[in-house]
This record gives structure tokens, sequence and C-alpha cells, in this order.
């Protein structure tokens, strides 16, 4: 009997042992299995490719809108035109900038191709409308399609250089302005087109226009007090 249920027991140990077996997870073996990337670095993937094609999609665009001549303008930085013209004296500049708020009717800080054409028109030079975009295109730096205040004086600068041609409808600009550069030249200079060419110690000249404009303003502040102090005798006299 004892070796009946030993036999038993036995049996049934290897039976489970064998039905263990059978069911075992473990996978055979075979082909490695394909590694796939987490969720979270999918999507940083997919974002770094988005953000990339985000900006060239931007590029492309912004480059369609400027050959379309729809492209917003961007800000401009902020420039000195007295130490960035320093072949233009001080009052060659102030007059430019006079003559740019004059035709800057609409009070943008820009000249459209409207603001332009009245511009030529009172000159005495009237242009085409193709005319006019072709002078505009002469000196935008940036595609914007109209004149910044800093892209008005380069055409001052590029006259003066003789980098215009002759019948082109800047160089009628710089010629009939209202602006005197016969006499104002840099350094003295006798001829409009000759100013680049003397523009010697523009720092020294700049200095000395800055303490003739500082003296002048002394001077009315002592002949307003002097004003003051007449019209106070006067009224004490009157009131006495």
């Amino acid at each position: 009997m004892a070796s009946e249920e030993l036999a038993k027991k036995l049996q049934s140990r290897l039976v489970a042992t064998q039905e263990a077996a059978d069911h075992d997870p473990r996978p055979e073996s075979g082909p490695s299995p394909v590694l796939r990337p987490r969720p979270q670095e999918a999507e940083a993937a997919c974002g770094d490719s988005s953000s990339s094609s985000s900006e060239l999609s931007a590029v492309l665009t912004r480059r369609q809108d400027i050959n379309d001549g729809t492209a917003a303008p961007r800000l401009t930085r902020v420039f000195n035109p007295y130490t960035e013209f320093k072949e233009f004296s001080r009052k060659q500049i102030k007059d430019m900038e006079a003559m740019f708020k004059r035709y800057d009717t609409g009070r943008d800080g820009f000249i459209d191709l409207m603001e332009l054409k009245l511009m030529m028109e009172k000159l005495g030079a009237p242009q085409t409308h193709l005319g006019l975009k072709n002078m505009i295109k002469e000196v935008d730096e940036d595609f914007d399609g109209k004149l910044s205040y800093r892209e008005f004086l380069l055409i001052f600068r590029r006259a003066a250089a003789g980098e215009l041609q002759e019948e082109s409808g800047l160089m009628a600009l710089a010629r009939l302005s209202e602006i005197n550069v016969s006499t104002e030249g840099v350094m003295g200079a006798k001829d409009f087109f000759e100013a680049k060419m003397q523009a010697l110690s523009v720092g020294s000249k700049f200095e000395a226009e800055i303490q003739e404009e500082k003296e002048e303003r002394k001077k009315q502040e002592v002949e307003k007090k002097q004003r003051q102090a007449a019209f106070k005798q006067l009224q004490s006299a009157f009131c006495s």
C-alpha cells in the first residue's frame, strides 16, 4: 500500500510539472521583438518636426507676401541720423527730416506711393506709376513698398556718392528738393555731389554746430528775461 501511494504521488507530481511546462508564458526562441518608441518620445519627435515645418512655412509665406507686395512691414531699429549719415551737416539732416514729415501726410512715419506721387508733382517732376514704384524699389531695404525716414536719407547719400542714374526719379528728387545743398555741403563744399569726398573732421563740425545751437538758445533765454523784466517795470510804473 505504501508503495502504491508513493507511486501515485510521484505520478501526480510528474503530471503537475508537465502541465506547468505546457503553460509557461516565456516566448520561444525566435526573432527579437521590434522596439517601439514610448508615447512621450514619439510626441517630442513629432513636435520638433512640426516646429521646423512651421518655421519653414512662415519663411516661405513671408517671401511670397514680399513678392506679391502684401507683406506687413517689420519693426525697424531706431537709428541716429547724425551719427549714421556723417557726410551731411546737422542743418541738412534737419531740412531732410522737415521735408520727409511735410510729405508724410498720413503721419505714420513712412512715405507711401501716393505720398511720393504728390511729392514729385510738387517738385515739378511728376512720375508714372511704374516710375514711382521703381523709385521706392531702389532704396527699399525692407521690401515694404514705402519709404522710411532712413530710406529717404539714403536717396541723398546715393546722390552724393554718384550712385544714381542721371535721369532717374530719385536724382530728380535730390536735385529739386528744397534743401540748400549748394552752400551747406559738408566742410563748406560748394557742390552737393562733392560733399561726400570732403567729409573730413565731421565730428568737430557737429560739435561746433551743437555749440552754436546752445549759444542761440542761451541768447533767446536772455532776451526773454530782459523782455519780462521790462514788462514788469512798465507794469509797476502804471500801478504807481
